[in-house]
């Protein structure tokens, strides 16, 4: 059976990258954003800001995860906690102006996507629950930064999709084997097309890629 109560040390674990986050988000991503700012705009620094969020806040939290967690419930409580702290600026009106943009919730449907997905397969296997988030924040984080490089503004070119399969498509394989890496490579596509936003459909499409072939083997 799985215990569903989590010990003393989850729960300070919990706190702990809780307060990385918030550190991330309120004081590290400002920082970087007005650096940007003054070098290339506001909406440059907005950019890189929220890229470094990805990578900094969820992508070093999920690699953690296998570490210091054997449960899901206390990294699903930071990650709608994390949720509502990101949503309340929107819903008041007053921004968080470095990373934050007017009528875009990308970064709570990031934070709430994180938590669903890794509880959604933490118990099947605990690399399919964390593969899917790293590609979602360090694949991602790393296209938007290699663009901004790049080309100096947001944009969706494919040199970005391409850094992102430099990354994710090794990891999948190194994490998963040739599933893996399969995943890494779609997820890497998807992120090219605006239709749906990438933080929902990056871990969607790419855990996806991971669980249905397994199911299907089983039928």
């Amino acid at each position: 059976m799985y215990c569903l109560v989590p010990s003393v040390y989850e729960v300070l674990c919990g706190l702990i990258l809780l307060l990385w986050n918030v550190l991330v988000i309120v004081v590290i991503s400002r920082k970087v954003y007005e650096v940007f700012r003054r070098v290339d705009g506001h909406e440059a620094g907005i950019y890189v800001a929220r890229k470094l969020i990805h990578v900094l806040a969820g992508g070093v939290t999920v690699i953690l995860l296998p570490v210091l967690f054997t449960s899901p419930i206390v990294p699903l409580i930071c990650s709608l906690i994390l949720a509502t702290i990101v949503y309340i600026p929107h819903r008041t009106g007053k921004l968080m102006y470095w990373f934050q943009i007017p009528g875009r919730l990308s970064e709570v449907y990031f934070a709430i996507m994180w938590g669903v997905i890794v509880t959604s397969l933490w118990y099947v296997d605990v690399r399919l629950a964390v593969l899917p988030i790293f590609f979602m924040s360090c694949g991602d984080g790393i296209t938007g930064i290699v663009r901004h490089l790049v080309n100096g503004r947001r944009t969706k070119s494919w040199i970005g999709n391409l850094a992102m399969a430099l990354l994710c498509v090794p990891v999948g394989y190194l994490m998963y084997g040739v599933l893996g890496a399969a995943s890494g490579l779609v997820a890497s596509i998807v992120e090219h097309f605006d239709k749906i936003d990438d933080n929902i459909s990056i871990p969607l499409v790419s855990a996806t890629v991971l669980v249905v072939p397994q199911i299907v083997t089983v039928l």
